[in-house]
């Protein structure tokens, strides 16, 4: 399928989404949209590894030289089912009996069955507790299918359901049921449904652009030229996930098989859910990723609290896109916390650089983190400059990157991109100033691939560019107070051209000489017409 096509199926979908939501909140259909194209998923790649492991045990019809539905074979074949899909969890990790698969709830709605929404909700509780080995339990919990916005009964909301799925079954039937395209069309709808949730989305959505720059940022140093291709990272977290789509950028410039596992932490219940089912959707296997649902400011999640710092966990490379300027009530027992004593705890008005330093202290000796976060961190005072003071001195932080206004759906503040290392090549910070490089769109501004590339180009070789970017060496950086304000070190200000007054007095007599012509020319054509005397 071609990029024009992959865009056509988002389009549609939202086509359909847009025609039928009604009166519903657009928070609220996503989760139905998004999780039927889910269930399509998860459905299409089921039957179409069991056709394939039962081979000749599954003919086709005679009468139209299709296979019948997977439920034929269950039918006939019940003592054989148990091996069956013991196989099948080996080889797609998952099983769906087939009364739950798209295909028949697709039927159930295309002929209207009063048992769809039975069906579908005994089907989501089996996906979420039986078809994967690891639990999956709350992945639909979101979905309130007794919920009143569907219908003030049972036949009304059975009636509703019915007709979603049947579009969204006939609107999906002429495209291919391939992983990147599925998964490309549930990006492209947590987008739209980000760009009608507004301030919402600042809660699950990093703009495709932005989690571009920052996936191939961190996995620059695991390009190795003598192999030819990149080294694999170990492990790879984003410890404020929302939908997952960091994540799978990251995924995306390593290949399907350049990171051993994806580590995700998220508080949003929504947006957990959304990141799970965004895994799936694009391929990977249950035991490729670890998505926890919890607060990453209290370090709730059992495998990154150390109670033995010898298996303390260590990532390759950390990406994240936390709430900006998040408030929170840190206490007096967390100035004890492994991740701050060092540093001392941001302030209350602002959680940036708690979440920063969270993040800081899982980084690997080797590897490199980037974090989006709002300018203010960069020349605050107290607190925030004690902790700014002494990753500067510590040699911590490798790059500053500012952004454009008005990128993202949730703010139209100009926000940074922070690069950290543990082990950095150079002792000096590269400032770069990408504020003024944009498209104008009619929502937000758009950096298109000129502007994404040269962010990348600049930052992996750091090159010094007139008004663009700039390598400051610590001691300047130390001469300004440890303070990071982009336009110290870079200032893009446009000086005006100067002005020769000379030229425009000059100028303006010339005009008016004309003007005092052109009025003798016109009196004395009104004089011949008699309009004058």
């Amino acid at each position: 399928m071609t990029a024009i096509e992959q865009q056509q199926l988002g389009k549609t979908l939202w086509a359909i989404a847009d025609d039928l939501r009604g009166a519903m909140n657009a928070d609220d259909f996503r989760d139905y949209m998004l999780s039927f194209l889910f269930l399509r998923y998860l459905s299409d790649n089921y039957e179409a590894a069991a056709k394939k492991e039962l081979g000749a045990d599954y003919p086709v019809l005679e009468k139209d030289n299709k296979r019948p539905p997977l439920s034929v074979w269950y039918k006939a074949n019940k003592a054989d089912i148990e091996d069956f899909e013991k196989q099948m969890r080996r080889k797609v990790h998952y099983v769906i009996e087939p009364k739950y698969l798209w295909s028949n709830i697709a039927e159930l709605a295309r002929t209207q069955n009063d048992e769809l929404l039975h069906t579908l909700q005994k089907g989501f509780k089996y996906i979420e507790n039986q078809s994967f080995e690891s639990s999956f339990q709350g992945l639909f919990s979101e979905i309130n299918l007794d919920s009143d916005k569907l219908g003030r009964g049972y036949p009304e909301r059975n009636k509703r359901l019915c007709t979603i799925i049947q579009k969204i079954a006939e609107g999906i039937a002429k495209f291919s049921t391939n992983t990147d395209i599925l998964g490309d069309a549930y990006e492209y709808l947590i987008g739209q449904f980000a760009a009608g949730s507004g301030k919402k989305a600042g809660e699950f959505y990093t703009p495709q652009q932005i989690s571009t720059i920052l996936s191939e940022i961190v996995t620059l140093d695991s390009q190795d030229p003598s192999l030819g291709k990149k080294k694999k990272l170990d492990k790879v977290l984003d410890f404020a996930c929302g939908s997952g789509s960091l994540l799978l950028n990251v995924r995306r410039q390593m290949g399907a098989h350049g990171i051993g596992k994806i580590y995700g932490q998220e508080k949003n219940i929504t947006t957990y859910n959304l990141s799970r089912m965004n895994m799936l959707l694009h391929g990977l296997k249950d035991t490729e990723f670890d998505i926890h649902h919890g607060d990453s400011l209290l370090n709730d999640w059992d495998i990154l609290n150390e109670m033995n710092p010898a298996k303390k966990m260590e990532f390759d490379a950390i990406v994240a896109n936390p709430p900006f300027s998040y408030r929170w009530e840190p206490s007096e027992a967390m100035g004890e916390d492994f991740r701050f004593k060092s540093y001392g705890l941001a302030p209350k008005s602002a959680a940036d650089f708690a979440f920063l330093l969270h993040g800081f202290h899982f980084l690997g000796k080797e590897g490199t983190m980037a974090i989006i976060l709002p300018h203010g961190v960069l020349f605050r005072g107290g607190a925030e400059q004690r902790i700014r003071t002494k990753l500067l001195k510590d040699n911590n932080i490798d790059a500053v990157i500012g952004l454009p206004a008005n990128l993202f759906f949730s703010t139209g503040i100009p926000v940074c991109i922070l690069v950290l290392k543990k082990c950095k090549k150079f002792d000096d910070v590269l400032f770069i100033n990408a504020s003024e490089h944009f498209e104008k769109d009619k929502r937000q501004n758009k950096l298109n691939e000129a502007h994404i590339e040269k962010i990348i180009d600049t930052y992996q070789n750091r090159k010094e560019v007139e008004k663009y970017s700039h390598r400051a060496p610590l001691q300047e950086i130390a001469d300004n107070d440890y303070n990071l304000n982009i336009p110290r070190y870079v200032n893009n200000f446009k000086e005006e051209e100067e002005i020769d007054i000379q030229a425009v007095m000059k100028e303006i007599k010339t005009l008016e000489a004309k003007r005092s012509d052109l009025d003798k020319q016109i009196e004395g054509y009104l004089k011949e017409l008699g309009l004058m005397d």
